[in-house]
């Protein structure tokens, strides 16, 4: 009985040997071929946008092509359950977003049901905040006059957002908390509605990315009052963080590479650097800024920390506003 035992376990070390020669081996000549990185987005808007340009200098570094695959739909869940079921050889990405820390909560039914264990984080990208913009002739000029008004009018202000449960609906429902205002919410199907009405003065206000808020105020049809980073951007450098009179409310649009769990570490690792580098590049940078976009370079941890952090604050403000996706 010994003998046979003993050969099942040569041959299982065998069999070990050879699996971790041949990953490793992968893994050091990676990329060897094109790799597709999916997004759940159409082509055109600025995430796609943001994404081809990112993955054309990761491209220059990793010595491959990187195409971009658009799967929109179903809250992004499509591309991110696409990702999470591809094989982990880092071939297959994901330009995942803060829909990732939104869906859990808000449509828990949606795959992957756990982007946090069902992909591997790869590195943070950037950042977009929001900024609070309201019609020309609202009364008030700041954000603490807004409130007041707000105040003096309760339930009477509306403020229009991308639809319900999209990130500057969140945004809305995490300011009306922090500053104990009573806003009214209208929903609209994107963010190009909500604008029109806003020039023609049939909506109060909106957060509006800034990409969509400048051109408002520079006709002079909206002003905008606050950002809602935790920092002031470059493109509305005088422009005040929200969170500098309500620390609370932080609340940005972002984007991170993801690839499937279980995908190698020097895989993973050279894929990082390469992003890295497309985000620490100042000719990529300031053509960002320009758009109201924020390059932030970060690792694996990183965009894990970023991803739990969110699920949790979004899923807070998802069931304390009782917010049920339609």
């Amino acid at each position: 009985m010994q003998r046979p035992i003993r050969l099942v376990a040569a041959a299982a070390i065998a069999g070990a040997t050879f699996f971790t020669s041949a990953s490793a081996q992968s893994s050091s000549s990676y990329p060897s071929k094109p790799i597709t990185t999916m997004i759940g987005y159409t082509a055109g808007g600025l995430t796609d946008v943001m994404t081809r340009t990112l993955v054309e200098r990761m491209s220059q570094e990793l010595g491959q092509t990187v195409i971009v695959d658009n799967k929109p739909g179903a809250a992004t869940s499509i591309a991110s359950a696409s990702v999470a079921q591809a094989n982990p050889d880092g071939y297959t990405l994901l330009m995942g977003t803060t829909s990732l820390a939104i869906n859990p909560a808000l449509q828990p039914k949606l795959e992957p049901r756990d982007p946090i264990t069902s992909l591997e984080p790869v590195g943070t990208a950037y950042f977009t905040p929001f900024t609070l913009l309201v019609r020309s002739d609202l009364p008030v000029n700041s954000l603490e006059e807004f409130v007041d008004y707000a105040r003096q009018n309760a339930g009477k202000l509306s403020v229009a957002s991308s639809g319900v449960g999209a990130v500057n609906h969140l945004l809305l429902e995490l300011f009306k908390k922090e500053a104990d205002v009573d806003l009214m919410h209208v929903p609209y199907k994107g963010a190009s509605q909500a604008l029109i009405d806003l020039r023609g003065g049939r909506i109060d206000a909106t957060f509006a990315t800034p990409l969509d808020a400048v051109p408002v105020a520079q006709t002079g049809d909206g002003r905008i009052l606050a950002v809602t980073s935790a920092q002031p951007i470059d493109l509305l450098p005088d422009v005040p963080t929200v969170a500098s009179t309500y620390p609370g409310v932080v609340g940005v649009f972002w984007q991170g590479l993801f690839a499937p769990a279980g995908t190698p570490v020097e895989v993973r690792d050279r894929l990082a650097a390469a992003l890295r580098v497309a985000t620490t590049d100042a000719a990529l940078k300031e053509s960002a800024a320009g758009r109201g976009v924020v390059f932030m370079p970060g690792g694996p941890e990183e965009l894990r920390k970023q991803l739990a952090d969110e699920t949790v604050m979004w899923g807070q403000i998802i069931r304390d506003a009782q917010i049920q996706a339609q």
